[in-house]
C-alpha cells in the first residue's frame, strides 16, 4: 500500500489544489475542470487496495479480467509563474457505511496526499467542496473561504466574490468541514502547509439531490484562477451548467407551491442573503423536500 509515482518532475515550489467527491460533487469537478484547462500531466496515484472495495469487475469474452477501485491520481503541469499539483479522488474512504470520510483510514489517505506535496516541496493547498447555504438556485453562488492562519484568511478575504466561513454561518468563529475537504485541511495545518479550504455555495434544497451542482464549482473556478493566477476559459463549465439549470428547474416546477414560494422569498429579500441553516429551516427542509424526492424515487 502507498504511493506509486509515474515520473518525478523537478517542480518549483508547487500549489496543490485537491478535490473529492461529495455534495453537488463541487470539488471533483472544480479539480478536474482545472485539470483540463491546465494541460496537467499524469503523475502518479495512491494504491487503492486497503481503502476501498472493488466498484466493479471487467469482464472480455466471458472471463472476468480484472477488479476496478476507485480511483485517487496525482498530476502536476509546469507554468510560466507557478507549478501546480493536483490530486483527484474518484471516493472518499470511510468507515461504518458512512458517506464522508472519517476515521484512521481518511487520516491515512489525507497524509499519504500530503506527503506528495512535501516530496515536491508544495508552498500551498487548496481543497475545494460544497457550502450548504439558505440560497437560491438563480442566485450567483458565493464562495466560503476557512483558512490556516491570519496571514493567510487575510488574502482569502480579498479573493473575488468570497467570504469567510464563519461570517457566512454567522456563528462567529465556530464552523465545521465534513469530510476530507475538511480533514486534509487541518492535517496540512499540523504538518506546516499553508492551506485554504474554497466551499462553493448549494442551495439547501438541492444538497441531497443526486446531480451535480457545476454552478458552484464555475464559482470555485474563478477564485481559484485568480488565486493561482492561472488562465481559466470562464466557460468551460457553461455547457454543464446549461444542462443541469435545465433539470434544476424542472424539477422546481414540480415542488409544491408552498415550498417554491418559501424559496423564492430568498431571491426578493437580498438583505437576508444566505446564512445558517437553523433547525426550523433544516425540519422544514426535511418535511418537504425530502418527501417530494421520496415520492419521486415511488414512481409519484
Amino acid at each position: 500500500m502507498g504511493i506509486r509515482l509515474f515520473t518525478e518532475p523537478k517542480l518549483h515550489q508547487p500549489d496543490m489544489v485537491v478535490g473529492w467527491p461529495g455534495i453537488g460533487n463541487i470539488g471533483v469537478i472544480t479539480v478536474d475542470t482545472l485539470r483540463q484547462e491546465t494541460g496537467a500531466e499524469p503523475l502518479g496515484d495512491i494504491e487503492p487496495w486497503d481503502f476501498f472495495y472493488p466498484n466493479k469487475v471487467v469482464i472480455r469474452g466471458g472471463v472476468l479480467e480484472k477488479l476496478e477501485f476507485p480511483s485517487n491520481k496525482f498530476y502536476y503541469k509546469r507554468l510560466e509563474d507557478r507549478d501546480l499539483l493536483l490530486f483527484i479522488g474518484e471516493e472518499q474512504p470511510s468507515e461504518h457505511g458512512r458517506m464522508y470520510a472519517e476515521g484512521g483510514k481518511a487520516y491515512e489517505m489525507a497524509n499519504l496526499v500530503l506527503d506528495v506535496a512535501e516530496k515536491f516541496g508544495c508552498r500551498r493547498v487548496y481543497t475545494s467542496g460544497a457550502a450548504v447555504a439558505l440560497t437560491h438556485h438563480e442566485l450567483r453562488p458565493r464562495v466560503w473561504a476557512v483558512a490556516t492562519d491570519d496571514r493567510v484568511l487575510a488574502e482569502a478575504k480579498g479573493y473575488i466574490n468570497t467570504v469567510l466561513m464563519s461570517e457566512a454561518e454567522g456563528r462567529g468563529d465556530f464552523g465545521n468541514i465534513t469530510g476530507l475537504n475538511g480533514l486534509l485541511t487541518g492535517v496540512a495545518k499540523k504538518r506546516g502547509f499553508e492551506a485554504i479550504c474554497l466551499m462553493g455555495e448549494i442551495p439547501d434544497y438541492l444538497s441531497r439531490v443526486p446531480f451535480p451542482y457545476p454552478r458552484a464549482s464555475q464559482a470555485v473556478l474563478e477564485v481559484l484562477g485568480s488565486a493561482l493566477g492561472v488562465p481559466i476559459d470562464p466557460k468551460a463549465l457553461d455547457s454543464m451548467v446549461t444542462q443541469i439549470e435545465g433539470v434544476i428547474s424542472n424539477v422546481f416546477r414540480q415542488f409544491p407551491p408552498a415550498v417554491r414560494e418559501k424559496i423564492d422569498q430568498r431571491k426578493r429579500d437580498i438583505q437576508t442573503r444566505p446564512g445558517i441553516i437553523t433547525d426550523e429551516e433544516e425540519q422544514w427542509l426535511k418535511e418537504h423536500i425530502d418527501d417530494f424526492f421520496q415520492r419521486g424515487e415511488k414512481g409519484q
